[in-house]
């Protein structure tokens, strides 16, 4: 009966470490070696070449070993690579056949061919490759025509992985397939975006370049500035005289004439004068911007406020005008006609104001003219009816006989009492005395008549004179208020002046001589931030769509 003897293997190792460069070898710790008990097999690290840290004395120091000189040998020489790295350029260096001299030679020439001298696959596949050529035998490797340094090569038989090295290799077959699936989702994903890019972003604006730059008829831009100013009296105080002289006084009006001239009052009327509709609906004129002939007036008028653009500027009270048309000479002529319609509007208002503060003025001055001629008329009637010049004088008059016929009757009567107070009076001489007496009693009894009571015209003095009285001071009352009147008038006349509009010309429209319009870089550029913009706006909805729905 034989028995089957169970060997362990060994891997011997010297205490005296392979002299390393002082630099490299102290940057780099050594792995540590792993012990092969029994059947227990793994494959080799990445980073391992089959020998760990072991040492051998065959292996001399591969800085103190100069059979050759040269640039590169020196400086790689000076990078101070371990043993274990020389061998793996080395054996890289002969798998490659590459006639190498020496470990730095092997890397100098893997390094000027093109290839990793410690690139991990190509140990792998030399272990392999060497394992396979042996059956798993460990064979002693001598580099030929070399500096006669001979190292011990061993090679591991293949085995089988254990359970937790292939779940690292799958775990890291894996990692790689996720990332190249990552690599590849994201090449797709950015193929996308610049395709939807290019559709929604850089065709819109390659097109609108296209127009502003080939296809959009040229128009010309007629420019103008005028200012309403408005006659203020020098003398003007209150808040209003404050505001007289500053942009702020007119700009009502300002605001109006603005107004007339965008409206379509203004746009049929310059279609009746020169023709707008026919103007921008001419044939040369590019179909986005042409007119259609047959276009209703809302159509006319988007038209006609595309074109003309006015503007109130409120600091310097200015109104500015620029009209936009395919002809120079057309964008002049609307602009002038344009001025004159403005000049007759401002006129209107101003004539409307006038007209009212004069109205009312000339209609109570001619009130009171009319009927001052009213009271001195009935003056006129009053005297020719009762044959009085003037009440007054009459009075006067027959006063003044009243007192001539009394003073007389006094003396007559003082006479005949004389006479009565003779003890023989002498009658022939009294009775022509009291007849006197009697006589001038009944006159000034008819005078005084005449001043109270009604005589035969139906009317007393008295009453003559209060009727003429009162015709008199009326016809004063309305002498004051006829001249109040003319004052009223006269007023009313310098406040019309004042409220007198005038539409200065600051600029003058002139036919141009360059094309103003369409504005092709900045339009382009317009379009492109627009459909940007539009494509963010769209993106981000979506984005937050999606969010939303698979949250």
């Amino acid at each position: 009966m034989t028995m089957k003897l169970s060997v362990k293997r060994f891997r011997t190792r010297r205490s005296e470490p392979v002299a390393q460069a002082p630099v490299r070898a102290a940057q780099q710790p050594a792995a540590p070696a792993r012990k092969v008990v029994g059947d227990d097999a793994f494959f080799p690290s990445s980073l391992d070449d089959g020998f760990g840290n072991q040492s051998f004395p065959t292996a001399r120091n591969p800085m103190a070993t100069v059979p050759e000189a040269g640039p590169g040998i020196d400086a790689i020489r000076r990078e101070g690579l371990t043993g274990r790295q020389l061998r793996m350029a080395r054996r890289v260096a002969q798998k490659h056949g590459l006639p190498a001299t020496s470990d730095f030679d092997a890397v100098r020439l893997l390094r000027n061919a093109g290839i990793d001298p410690f690139q991990t696959n190509s140990v792998l596949e030399l272990v392999s490759s060497v394992d396979a050529a042996s059956g798993g035998s460990r064979a002693l490797t001598v580099t030929p025509g070399g500096d006669g340094v001979q190292l011990p090569q061993t090679m591991k038989p293949l085995q089988i992985a254990n359970t937790a090295a292939r779940a690292e290799q799958t775990h890291i077959a894996e990692v790689m397939k996720i990332q190249r699936d990552m690599a590849k989702r994201r090449r797709r994903k950015s193929i996308l975006l610049m395709a939807r890019m290019f559709v929604f972003v850089l065709l819109p604006t390659i097109m609108a370049g296209i127009y502003y730059y080939t296809i959009a008829t040229p128009f010309y831009a007629s420019k103008t500035e005028f200012v309403i100013q408005k006659a203020e009296a020098p003398s003007a105080s209150g808040f209003g005289g404050l505001l007289s002289g500053t942009p702020m006084a007119g700009a009502q009006d300002s605001i109006a004439v603005q107004g007339y001239l965008q409206s379509q009052d203004a746009m049929q009327r310059l279609d009746t004068d020169i023709g707008f509709r026919a103007l921008y609906s001419d044939p040369s004129i590019d179909p986005i911007q042409r007119l259609d002939p047959n276009a209703s007036n809302s159509a006319a008028y988007k038209v006609y406020r595309r074109n003309i653009n006015i503007s109130y500027d409120p600091t310097e009270g200015l109104i500015k005008m620029e009209v936009i048309a395919a002809d120079p000479e057309a964008s002049a002529a609307i602009s002038k006609k344009l001025i004159g319609y403005a000049e007759q509007q401002v006129y209107q208002m101003t004539e409307r104001v006038r007209a009212n503060q004069l109205q009312g003025a000339t209609e109570s001055y001619e009130k009171a003219e009319a009927e001052l001629d009213r009271a001195n008329q009935h003056v006129v009637e009053l005297q020719e009816k009762y044959q009085v010049l003037s009440s007054e004088v009459e009075v006067s008059l027959i006063t003044g006989q009243i007192g001539q016929l009394d003073t007389q009757l006094t003396q007559d009567k003082l006479s005949l009492a004389q006479m009565e107070s003779n003890e023989t009076p002498n009658v022939a001489r009294m009775e022509p005395l009291k007849r006197r007496i009697a006589t001038l009693s009944a006159e000034i009894a008819v005078l005084r008549a005449r001043l109270t009571t009604d005589g035969a015209s139906g009317l007393s003095l008295a009453k003559v004179q209060s009727q003429l009285v009162v015709a008199q001071a009326d016809v004063q009352t309305r002498q004051v208020m006829l001249g109040q009147s003319l004052a009223a008038l006269e007023m009313s006349r310098t406040e019309a002046n004042r409220q007198t509009r005038y539409l200065l010309m600051s600029v003058n429209p002139i036919v141009p001589d360059e094309a103003a319009y369409p504005r092709a870089f900045e339009n382009t550029l317009v379009v492109m931030l627009i459909f940007a913009g539009i494509y963010l706006m769209l993106s981000m909805t979506v984005a937050i769509l999606r969010e939303q729905v698979t949250a």
